[in-house]
């Protein structure tokens, strides 16, 4: 039998593979990075309020909520290259238009709105299409190594994203950086470009109306125990995570008294940590097993989240690192063990519905999450609102520990089998 490691380097020689690799990778980077610099500028620029800054984060994630679901079974009937992009070029246009604006004195928070609005439909598209995309370049042989290579550096990209916005505000300023943003998206619709290989269209006869295809990924999700449990934390902590990754930069600043360069490098050494976190992960699967693990490493984030609102000025900094170090651990190493169990447990022909209807869910409760930060800044003050989103992040792991992977030691296998 070949070996995950081995079927891995095999694809790592395609031409064409490595080609795609480079284009997710920088796009994915891009959009990471732009998670970070946009609420500096609304605080720095714009001197927006807390609530204001956690619109940014809602508008970033509402297409998941508005348009995910449709998006998903539209790509699955047509050429994903050509999407893909697209969704890089209006990604690189939407992002220099932030630098422009506040070159000529015209930016303001609405622009802020729209640009991460759009760039969250972009991102949509961009993520639904290369996931559908690889099935349609590579036979099946080829999938596991090309698909554990591209989740590998997907997982890493969203890591880094953090870290190097941390080093562009601190080498310049967070306007200066979308500069630099804007040119990794069309680094990324050029890698795609020059991509050769024909890609297979989906056989349009044997597609049902979006509508079924949609409810066909979503009874499936409905009707298995393990995936239903692995939703519903998911809905919740995204819900309470959200909040405090909304109100952090001005926690930071505000609360705490953080300089802009300071909040860069505390999110650079953050993220380098998650990415350490995520290389000891298959040897925690090792020794507690993947249930273990998946819910050890969750509730683990959680708890270490409570010690966020302790963070004080000087010395106090470090238990915002250490908590963040703990979300960014728990968080990104159950990551890792849920969505190797996905891949696995999921049939191949419906993964990519059932995972947009994951998706819808999850990613659902992001902008939620973001406007319930803002508004309990509102009412309880930025500490108290951090106090109030970590102690719903804390609780949330109970979700997985009441669940149906307690006692469990090792993931399930399917045990649903879809009708019809």
């Amino acid at each position: 039998m070949t070996s995950p490691a081995h079927t891995r380097r095999g694809v790592l020689r395609d031409t064409d593979f490595r080609k795609l690799w480079a284009g997710m990778t920088v796009s994915k980077l891009g959009t990471s990075v732009a998670s970070v610099t946009t609420p500096l500028i609304a605080v720095q620029v714009l001197d927006a309020d807390a609530f204001s800054v956690s619109l940014l984060t809602a508008a970033a994630w509402l297409p998941w909520l508005l348009i995910g679901l449709p998006a998903g079974a539209w790509i699955d009937r047509v050429t994903r290259k050509p999407v893909m992009i697209l969704s890089d070029l209006a990604a690189a246009a939407l992002v220099i238009s932030v630098p422009v604006a506040a070159g000529l004195g015209h930016l303001t928070m609405a622009h802020l709105l729209a640009v991460a609005l759009l760039l969250g439909v972009a991102t949509v598209f961009f993520t639904v299409a290369w996931t559908a995309y690889l099935p349609a370049m590579f036979d099946k042989d080829d999938l596991v190594g090309a698909n554990s290579a591209l989740q590998s550096t997907e997982s890493a990209s969203q890591v880094a994203g953090p870290a190097v916005g941390g080093l562009l505000i601190t080498a310049v300023s967070a306007v200066a950086g979308l500069v630099v943003d804007a040119f990794t998206f069309l680094i990324s619709a050029f890698s795609l470009w020059r991509i050769r290989r024909p890609e297979r269209r989906p056989a349009a006869t044997e597609r049902q109306s979006l509508r079924s295809d949609i409810a066909q990924g979503a009874r499936w999700l409905i009707n298995d125990r393990f995936l239903r449990n692995l939703t519903l934390y998911g809905a919740s902590s995204n819900l309470w995570l959200t909040g405090i990754n909304a109100l952090t930069v001005v926690f930071l600043v505000r609360e705490v008294g953080v300089s802009t360069t300071g909040v860069g490098l505390l999110m650079a050494a953050i993220a380098l940590g998650g990415v350490a976190a995520a290389t000891v992960t298959p040897r925690l699967v090792s020794g507690l097993g993947g249930a273990r693990s998946l819910v050890a490493c969750k509730v683990f984030g959680g708890v270490a989240s409570l010690l966020v609102p302790l963070t004080q000025p000087g010395p106090g900094l470090t238990m915002f690192v250490l908590g963040m170090l703990g979300i960014a651990a728990g968080a990104i190493a159950g990551n890792v063990v849920s969505a190797s169990f996905r891949q696995a447990y999921v049939p191949p022909g419906l993964l990519g519905r059932v995972l947009t209807s994951m998706q819808f869910v999850n990613f659902g409760a992001i902008p939620i999450g973001a406007v319930l930060g803002g508004a309990a800044a509102g009412l309880a003050g930025t500490r108290g609102a951090m106090w109030i989103m970590a102690i719903g992040y804390a609780l949330s792991g109970l979700i997985l520990v009441l669940g149906p992977f307690r006692g469990r030691r090792d993931l399930p296998v399917s045990e649903v089998v879809l009708a019809g």
